[in-house]
C-alpha cells in the first residue's frame, strides 16, 4: 500500500490551521501546530509516541483528539458506465465525544452527491452517496470492493474497521453470511480505511456468494 495525502483544515476553540492528512490505507497521520497525531480511525487520533506534552494546545478525551472539526478534500475514483473517472470527495468531521458526526459530498460530473448531514460512520455515509448517484456510476474504493467486510457484530466504528481479504480472494468469493466471514476472519490481510483505493479492487457482487456478512454495496446492514 502507498501513502495518500490530503490537504485540509483543523478548527477548535483556539482557531483554524491548515493541515495535511496522510494514510497508507490503514494508519492515519496528522500534524497540527507542529504536533503529530496518529491512529487507525479518525476518532482515535492520539499524539504520536515521543510527542512532548501538548499543554493547553488541544482538547484530549482519554488521550484522543476531541472537541474539534476537521475538513478535507480527496480525489476519489469512480467508474461511470465501465470507464474509470476521477471525482472529489469533500469531508466534514466533527470530533466531539461521545457522538462524532460526519458529512460527505462527492463532486462528480458537475453535480454534488451528498450524504446525510450527521452520519455516524464512513461506511454509512458512502453508502448513502452510492444510492443517490446516477445509474451506471459506482464508487471504486475499499468500501465498494469485493474483498472487504466488517466483523459480524452489531454496529461499527467511525472509520478504519473494514477488514480486507485480498490475501484470501478465492475463499472470500464464496462467503455468503456471518458464519462464512467468521470462518475466514483470521485470514484477513488487515484493516483498511473505507475511502482508500487499492490496485487490487474488484466490484462487489450484487447478491449471493461473495457478499459476506455486510451484503452487497451499498450497505444494507446498520
Amino acid at each position: 500500500m502507498t501513502d495518500e495525502s490530503w490537504a485540509g483544515w483543523y478548527r477548535d476553540r483556539q482557531g483554524s490551521d491548515a493541515v495535511i492528512l496522510t494514510t497508507d490505507g490503514q494508519q492515519l497521520r496528522l500534524r497540527i501546530r507542529g504536533v503529530d497525531f496518529e491512529g487507525e480511525s479518525f476518532d482515535g487520533l492520539r499524539p504520536a509516541a515521543g510527542t512532548p506534552d501538548q499543554g493547553e494546545m488541544f482538547t484530549l478525551a482519554d488521550g484522543v483528539l476531541n472537541d474539534c472539526v476537521l475538513e478535507w478534500d480527496l480525489p476519489f475514483p469512480v467508474v461511470a458506465d465501465g470507464v474509470p473517472e476521477q471525482a472529489r470527495l469533500s469531508c466534514l468531521l466533527s470530533l466531539r465525544r461521545p457522538d462524532p458526526y460526519l458529512y460527505l459530498e462527492l463532486q462528480f460530473g458537475g453535480a454534488g452527491f451528498r450524504s446525510h448531514r450527521a452520519e455516524s460512520d464512513f461506511g454509512s455515509a458512502l453508502a448513502t452517496i452510492q444510492r443517490v448517484l446516477p445509474p451506471g456510476v459506482r464508487l471504486q474504493t475499499c468500501i465498494a470492493c469485493a474483498f472487504s467486510d466488517y466483523f459480524p457484530a452489531p454496529g461499527r466504528g467511525l472509520s478504519g474497521g473494514l477488514a480486507c481479504f485480498r490475501g484470501a480472494k478465492e475463499a472470500y468469493r464464496g462467503a455468503d453470511g456471518e458464519s462464512d466471514v467468521l470462518d475466514l476472519w483470521d485470514r484477513r490481510s488487515g484493516f483498511v480505511q473505507e475511502t482508500y483505493s487499492c490496485p487490487e479492487f474488484e466490484p462487489r457482487p450484487t447478491a449471493g456468494a461473495g457478499t459476506g456478512h455486510r451484503g452487497a454495496f451499498p450497505l444494507e446492514l446498520a
